[in-house]
């Protein structure tokens, strides 16, 4: 199986996009909607954060673990790597940030727009790597009022417009703009409308879902091969609500959704209702 996770929502829309280049292929997808959003988070809270959620899906069953989330994709990508796919581990964990460079740089005339979270753009990670490839501009731009909107169903409102607006205007002569942020592809149709003429919009996506079907054909011992095109889900918030919103993302009806939750440092199942509620007193023995 291949494993994805996001920090809620968004990443459905990547997602999508892998079911669609691996239609047989059995995937499972952790959104740790109970913590979100990442964006405005501390390092070390990302990565203990991220750590969980890379060994859920590694004990779900999956080998290969997609970071479908652009905050830990900057943050804690290279942290991951080194931890559960080093020489001889029969894991890998890979990222959206590569794939999204590499479509800006096919496509830009020299001038990238980056709108993302505080955490992927305070990270520096679209610049260093962007350096790699060429010699481009960079402008980025952190948009921390988006994700909530999305979620709250409101792309299409006046608010939606207005604080994309507000936030376009620091991006001015770009010609390239990389939608940083998972949620961000459900706003496009208003972006789209606001950004300036001509300026290509670009959602990582699909480019994601092209990389990784070439890395799979490239690496053959880690490719699960044809499955049932089964799909699991997991979120560490109110399953009956991820099931309802996610289906906006995803594109269409999610499966049975399963609640996983932080057990003395891991994720694991729980059935939500069994949560206290009131006035809680832990055991002083657990630490």
């Amino acid at each position: 199986m291949i494993g994805i996770f996001d920090s809620g929502f968004g990443g459905l829309t990547v997602l999508r996009h892998v079911r669609t280049a691996l239609p047989t292929h059995d995937v499972v997808y952790f959104g740790d909607s109970g913590r979100t959003p990442y964006g405005g988070r501390d390092v070390h809270t990302i990565l203990d954060f991220s750590e969980q959620a890379t060994e859920r899906l590694f004990e779900e069953g999956c080998r290969v673990v997609v970071v479908a989330c652009h905050t830990v994709s900057c943050v804690a990508l290279r942290h991951l790597q080194q931890r559960y796919a080093g020489p001889g581990s029969d894991k890998r964990v890979l990222g959206v940030t590569i794939p999204a460079v590499e479509a800006a740089m096919e496509v830009t005339q020299g001038h990238i727009g980056l709108l993302a979270t505080a955490a992927t753009v305070r990270s520096n990670t679209y610049a260093a790597e962007l350096a790699k490839l060429g010699q481009v501009r960079l402008s980025a731009r952190a948009a921390p009022v988006l994700p909530p909107i999305v979620e709250e169903g409101w792309e299409g409102s006046v608010t939606a417009r207005e604080a994309v607006r507000a936030y376009l205007a620091d991006l001015s002569g770009i010609d390239t703009l990389v939608l940083g942020c998972t949620h961000f592809p459900l706003l496009r149709g208003v972006i789209e409308e606001v950004v300036a003429p001509g300026v290509h919009v670009l959602d990582p996506g699909p480019f994601v879902a092209a990389r990784l079907v070439d890395w799979l054909r490239r690496h053959p011992d880690f490719d699960p091969g044809e499955g049932e095109g089964a799909l699991r889900v997991l979120c560490s918030g109110d399953p009956t609500s991820f099931a309802a919103h996610g289906a906006r993302f995803l594109g269409e009806a999610l499966p049975v959704v399963h609640h996983v939750a932080e057990v003395d440092g891991r994720l694991a199942h729980r059935d939500p209702g069994d949560a206290p509620v009131g006035q809680v007193v832990r055991d002083r023995s657990r630490r």
